[in-house]
């Protein structure tokens, strides 16, 4: 149970951070479109990419340089452009009203994701290497695993279902501007930090 519990906790601590993944699942919320389809996406994701961690996987993600290297630079040229597209959503206004109204194809909605997901670098730091080596120092690695994935799971349904708390501030069209730029700055701080480590 205590290797459980640590699994959970440190699985939370570290997805918690508002990031590409979560901006983009909060989004999707907030317009209530797939959002069973993209939690269980982003849940089954963290599933297999921590199991590969704590089984190894991330001493050999940590002793190929040039598998972080293509992650960073692919996934930093992801999030400008992703970026871009949110700053101009912003800029124009009413975007994300629009979204609402016509729904995006489920196919293009996963598309977006599983490049927020996979191309992400952060993602696979955070999973296979962090929380891989994490689960070295404990003897219950099968507990620690379903801690983890346990947290991941709870986590993306709360926050795609959870925002439609929110559904009455964003009826107001100036508040999906703000979402719209805030996901934009989100997007190009984490491509910028990305750019000055590569």
């Amino acid at each position: 149970m205590h290797a459980y519990l640590a699994g959970l906790g440190t699985s939370l601590s570290l997805i918690v951070a508002i990031g590409a993944q979560n901006a983009f699942v909060l989004k999707q919320g907030l317009l209530r479109q797939h959002v069973f389809a993209t939690c269980a996406f982003c849940a089954l994701s963290d599933a297999l990419l921590i199991s590969a961690g704590v089984l190894g996987a991330g001493a050999i993600a940590a002793s190929a340089p040039w598998f972080l290297w293509a992650m960073r630079w692919g996934g930093a040229a992801f999030l400008l452009v992703y970026g871009a597209r949110a700053f101009r959503a912003a800029w124009r206004g009413g975007e994300g009203l629009r979204a609402g109204q016509g729904e995006v194809a489920l196919g293009a909605t996963m598309a977006v994701l599983a490049a927020l997901t996979w191309l992400n670098p952060h993602v696979w730091l955070d999973t296979v290497v962090l929380l891989g080596s994490i689960s070295s120092g404990w003897p219950d690695k099968t507990g620690f695993l379903m801690g983890a994935v346990s947290g991941s799971v709870m986590f993306f349904f709360a926050l795609g279902y959870g925002a439609r708390l929110l559904a009455p501030l964003f009826a107001r069209p100036v508040a999906w501007r703000v979402l719209d730029a805030l996901v934009g700055l989100v997007m190009w701080a984490i491509a910028l930090g990305l750019i000055i480590k590569g």
